[in-house]
């Protein structure tokens, strides 16, 4: 689409992987060295052909920070890619950064709420599910299939992650084959916290090498945070109170999630109080929990959208004083205190009106949806804060869902 509006557009690949899903052999740079002498090439490349934007799919990976650092060096304008802040039917879109490096992380409600003020918008129902999640598990196994078995010629690629490409390739395809299990214990999990009856809480856990996870919080490892939560509602949390963690959609099991959990449960004299699910619809927990913690995960914009209280760990784009409990976790979880509802559906308002774009990343029919809008947003001279402030947005296409 950037090249039908007259860009020229070239990839730089790391991996067998990347040259797969990239068809355009007459545009496609292979970088085959060491890790060190990454930036000196990527600016080779700038100088080379003249490169006058910089288009990447997250900006925490360290090839992908050095790009950045070296292209904001040089004047190029960052396009930079994530999955929807308010998932599943949006994509992220912004300019030099997201998530923890977002400029919405110094924005105030009330700036937001001023810049409204210039614009309307209908707000759809926030969605319940993750509707591209078969296509993102089924294409991160092939990604990594294309790695492990053709990257004879990438002889000094490194994956950013800790594990290697063997085991992150074994790690999707036991995720395949597990899935009608994994949805056995699941609906017995869920099925045990909808009829037990009691108070529950509701913790949202991520991916431990996810990037916001290690770049914008404390903690080093999810055990690290298990402990933290369950020392706090071991402490503050009325006796007759539950304590559910939800696994992410994604987990691989690379961290024995339940393992440890039992352990910390016993630990702390709460094993009957505890629960685990894995995966699965968040809204059915959401439904008829009390309150809910996270480190920074994007479920938190579905706690706050029904208007249930919230504690963060980390650093969030929703982390506002307005919705985000200040109280310490033990006293948390002894009187949570609800958001203020009307100030986070302006919030809310406010980034389906700029950084939040219908479409996804991992169906053809999310893409196409995407491209219908975000390219002009890339060739538009305002980020989409300014082109909101400025009146220079384009209007929004209605929401469809995406399948």
């Amino acid at each position: 689409m950037l090249r039908a509006a007259g860009a020229e557009c070239w990839r730089v690949g790391f991996n067998r992987g990347d040259a797969a899903f990239w068809s355009d052999r007459s545009h496609y740079i292979a970088f085959r060295g060491g890790a060190e002498h990454w930036r000196e090439s990527f600016a080779g490349i700038v100088a080379q052909f003249g490169i006058t934007d910089l288009v990447l799919y997250g900006d925490t990976r360290p090839i992908h920070a050095e790009a950045v650092a070296e292209a904001r060096a040089r004047g190029l304008r960052i396009h930079v890619f994530e999955e929807g802040y308010l998932r599943p039917f949006w994509v992220t879109y912004e300019r030099d950064g997201t998530n923890g490096n977002s400029r919405l992380m110094g924005q105030s409600v009330d700036t937001m709420q001023e810049t409204l003020a210039k614009g309307q918008l209908d707000l759809p129902e926030a969605p319940a599910h993750w509707g591209d999640m078969r296509h993102h598990i089924f294409y991160g196994a092939l990604y990594h299939a294309y790695v492990l078995l053709g990257n004879r010629s990438y002889a000094n690629f490194r994956p950013h992650r800790d594990l290697n490409v063997r085991q992150e390739f074994r790690l999707y395809l036991r995720r395949l084959m597990m899935m009608p299990l994994h949805r056995l214990d699941r609906l017995r999990a869920t099925w045990r916290i909808k009829y037990g009856g009691f108070p529950y809480h509701l913790v949202l856990l991520q991916l431990e090498h996810d990037s916001s996870f290690r770049v914008h919080s404390h903690f080093d490892t999810m055990p690290e945070f298990l402990k933290v939560v369950i020392e706090g509602f071991a402490r503050g949390a009325p006796g007759h109170h539950h304590l559910v963690f939800k696994a992410h959609p994604l987990e691989d099991d690379r961290v024995n999630l339940q393992r440890e959990l039992r352990h910390l449960a016993q630990e702390h004299g709460v094993a009957d109080r505890v629960h685990f699910v894995r995966g699965g619809k968040l809204a059915a927990l959401l439904d008829h929990a009390r309150s809910a913690v996270t480190v920074n995960s994007t479920a938190g914009q579905q706690v706050l959208w029904r208007g249930l209280p919230l504690k963060v760990f980390g650093a969030a784009v929703y982390s506002k004083p307005e919705f985000v409990s200040t109280l310490p976790v033990a006293e948390f979880f002894a009187r949570p205190e609800r958001p203020d509802s009307r100030a986070y559906r302006d919030y809310r308002h406010y980034l389906l009106e700029t950084s939040q774009v219908a479409g996804g990343f991992y169906s053809a029919a999310g893409r196409r949806q995407l491209l219908r809008q975000v390219v002009d947003m890339m060739l538009a001279d305002d980020d989409p804060y300014d082109a909101l402030s400025r009146g220079t947005a384009a209007p929004r296409q209605q929401l469809r869902a995406v399948r």
